[in-house]
C-alpha cells in the first residue's frame, strides 16, 4: 500500500515538473518569438552591405523604441530605413531594417541591440560576421598609382547677388531722389514769366493783352481790368508796394507825394494820364460805361508810354540797395537748397521706414530689428554649426561654435581622477555649454581590473556637486527637477534642470536664467553635458533646444 502512494507521487511530482518545463518553454519560445534579429548573409566583402533586420511582434497599444545611431560597432550603420508595419489581428508585426558595412577585413560580432517595448526592454542575439578581403589578379588587372591630389575650387557663394540687389535699390532710390527734389525741372511760362524783371513783364503783359480777343468781341470791361492791373503791378513793385488793393484816388495821392518829396521824377502829365485811364477803367467795371474801341486802344499806347516814364523816373538803385538785392536772391536760393535737404531726409526716413515696416510684416520686427543691430544670438542660431565628437568615450554635439578645450588635470590623492573639459561661454555669459568627461582611476587598477572591481558613480552625487558650484559661485534661488534621459541612440542617463537667478558680472546684478545637466556613467567614467543659457533671449532658448536634442554617446567598449 506504501508503495502504490510513493508510486502515486512520484508521479504526480513527474506531471508537474513535465508541466512546469513545458510552461518555462512556452514563455520562452513567446519571448524569442516576441523580438528577433536576422541578417541577410554572414559573409561579406569589405565595403559590401549586410542588411539587419529587427522584427517585434506586439500589441497595437505598445510604445516601442528602436536603436539608433552608431549601436552597432564594430560594424557601421550606413543608412536606417523606414519602420515596416503590418497588422495581425490585434497584433503589429514591426520590421526595423539597417544597412551595415565593414571596410576592414577580419570576423567581428554585432553585439546585442536594446529594444523598449512600453516598460520592457529586450535585446536581441548578438551575430557573427566574415569580413574578407577582394582578391586581385593582377595579371588581369592593373595597378596604378595613386593619384596626386588636384586642388577643389571652393564652392561659389551668392553673397554678389544680395550686393546687387541692395545697389541696384540703393541706384533706384538716388534716382527718384535726384529726379523729384534735385533735378532742375524745366520752367512753365509763367514761372518763366515770374523770372522776368518787372518792366520786362509789364510789357510781356500788354503784348499778350494785344493777342487776346477782348476789343474783337467788345468785352471791355475784361479788357480794361487787365490793362489797369498791368499798370497797378508794376507800380506795386516798383513804386507804391500797396498800389494793388489802393483805390485810384489813393495812388494818384500817392503819386504826388512821391513827386513832391522828389523820390521819383514823374511829370504831373503822366500822372494825371494815369489818374484818367483808371478812372475810365473804373466807370467801365462798375458803372457799366462803354468808350469807343478807338479810345480804348489809345488808353493802352498810353499805358505802354507811362510805363516807360515811370522807369525813367525812378532812381538808379545805390550800391547798398544792389547788394542787398543780391543777399535777397542769395538767401533765396539757399532757402531753397534747405528745403531740398529736408525732403531728401525726409523721403530717405520714409523709405527706410517703409522698407522696415514691409519686411517686419513679413519676418517679424523682432527678428528684422535684431538682424539690423547684429544680434550675437540670432548670428549663432542661423551661422553654420559644428557636429563633433567630445572626449573619450566621445559625446557627439551639435554646437554653433566649436568648443574649446581646457587641459586635463589629476585631482584627489586617493583616487587618480582624469577630466577633459570643452568650454563654450561661462557663468556670466548669456550662453554656456560644457561637456565633460571625467575617468577615475583607482592607484591598484591593475589589480582591480584583475578581479573586476569598477568605481561606482551615483549621478545624483554628480549633478549636485555642479548645483552646489553654482551657488558658490553667486547663483540664487535655483529650482531643480530630475528625470532621466534618452540620447535618439538609446544611451540612457540622468537629467537634471531648472531655473535660477545668475549674476551678470556686474556687482548685485542678476538674471533670470535655464540650466540642463545631463549625467551618463560607464565603467570608471562620467560624462556630462551642462547647458546654462538667459531665458528671456528667445535665440538662445532655440540653440539649447537643438544642442540637447543632438547629443548622443557613442558606444562604450568594454
Amino acid at each position: 500500500m506504501k508503495g502504490l502512494i510513493l508510486k502515486n507521487r512520484i508521479e504526480n511530482t513527474s506531471k508537474q515538473v513535465i508541466l512546469l518545463i513545458i510552461c518555462c518553454l512556452l514563455f520562452s519560445i513567446t519571448l524569442n518569438a516576441q523580438v528577433t534579429a536576422t541578417i541577410d548573409t554572414t559573409e561579406i566583402r569589405i565595403g559590401e552591405q549586410i542588411t539587419y533586420k529587427i522584427q517585434v511582434e506586439v500589441d497595437t497599444t505598445d510604445l516601442v523604441v528602436f536603436p539608433e545611431g552608431q549601436s552597432f560597432l564594430p560594424l557601421e550603420m550606413i543608412e536606417s530605413y523606414k519602420i515596416d508595419t503590418t497588422k495581425n489581428n490585434a497584433k503589429l508585426n514591426l520590421i526595423k531594417t539597417y544597412g551595415l558595412t565593414q571596410f576592414d577585413s577580419g570576423s567581428y560580432v554585432i553585439p546585442k541591440q536594446k529594444i523598449i517595448i512600453g516598460t520592457k526592454t529586450f535585446f536581441t542575439d548578438s551575430l557573427n560576421v566574415e569580413v574578407n578581403t577582394i582578391v586581385v589578379d593582377t595579371s588581369k588587372q592593373k595597378l596604378y598609382d595613386i593619384k596626386p591630389m588636384i586642388e577643389v575650387k571652393k564652392a561659389s557663394s551668392n553673397w554678389w547677388i544680395y550686393l546687387v540687389i541692395v545697389l541696384l535699390i540703393l541706384v533706384l532710390v538716388g534716382f527718384l531722389l535726384y529726379w523729384f527734389i534735385w533735378r532742375k525741372k524745366p520752367l512753365t511760362e509763367e514761372e518763366e514769366i515770374a523770372l522776368l524783371p518787372p518792366y520786362d513783364r509789364a510789357k510781356l503783359a500788354l503784348k499778350k493783352l494785344d493777342e487776346s480777343n477782348y476789343l474783337q468781341r467788345s468785352e471791355l470791361k475784361d479788357y480794361y481790368s487787365e490793362l489797369t492791373f498791368i499798370i497797378r503791378k508794376y507800380l506795386d513793385e516798383k513804386v507804391y508796394d500797396r498800389a494793388l488793393e489802393s483805390t485810384t484816388d489813393e495812388l494818384v495821392d500817392r503819386l504826388n507825394i512821391l513827386r513832391d518829396a522828389n523820390q521819383i521824377e514823374l511829370s504831373s502829365d503822366d500822372i494825371k494820364n494815369i489818374e484818367t485811364i483808371l478812372k475810365r477803367a473804373d466807370l467801365v467795371k462798375f458803372a457799366k460805361s462803354a468808350p469807343d474801341i478807338e479810345l480804348a486802344k489809345l488808353d493802352r499806347t498810353t499805358i505802354d508810354v507811362e510805363i516807360d516814364q515811370v522807369k525813367e523816373a525812378l532812381p538808379e538803385p545805390t550800391e547798398e540797395e544792389k547788394l542787398l538785392d543780391q543777399q535777397y536772391r542769395e538767401e533765396q536760393e539757399r532757402k531753397k537748397k534747405r528745403k531740398k535737404v529736408w525732403l531728401t531726409i525726409a523721403a530717405s526716413v520714409l523709405i527706410l521706414i517703409a522698407t522696415f515696416a514691409g519686411f517686419g510684416l513679413k519676418y517679424g520686427f523682432k527678428h528684422v530689428t535684431d538682424t539690423i543691430i547684429g544680434n550675437e544670438s540670432k548670428a549663432l542660431l542661423e551661422g553654420d554649426w559644428v557636429n563633433s565628437d567630445y572626449g573619450v568615450p566621445p559625446i557627439m554635439i551639435d554646437t554653433p561654435v566649436v568648443l574649446e578645450r581646457i587641459e586635463s588635470q589629476s585631482i584627489d590623492t586617493v583616487q587618480n581622477v582624469k577630466i577633459t573639459m570643452f568650454n563654450y561661454g561661462d557663468l556670466n555669459s548669456n550662453m554656456n555649454i560644457v561637456v565633460s568627461t571625467t575617468k577615475f582611476q583607482n592607484q591598484n587598477q591593475s589589480e582591480g581590473e584583475e578581479k573586476g572591481e569598477e568605481h561606482k558613480i551615483d549621478l545624483n552625487l554628480a549633478i549636485e556637486g555642479n548645483l552646489k558650484s553654482y551657488e558658490n559661485n553667486g547663483v540664487k534661488n535655483l529650482i531643480v527637477k530630475k528625470e532621466q534621459f534618452i540620447t535618439p541612440n538609446a544611451a540612457e542617463g540622468l537629467k537634471a534642470y531648472g531655473t535660477g537667478d545668475f549674476p551678470t558680472g556686474v556687482e548685485d546684478e542678476f538674471r533670470s536664467g535655464e540650466y540642463i545637466i545631463l549625467a551618463f556613467t560607464g565603467e570608471n567614467v562620467l560624462q556630462q553635458v551642462i547647458l546654462l543659457w538667459n531665458n528671456e533671449d528667445e535665440y538662445a532658448n532655440e540653440i539649447m533646444e537643438r544642442v540637447l536634442n543632438s547629443v548622443e554617446l557613442k558606444k562604450i567598449e568594454d
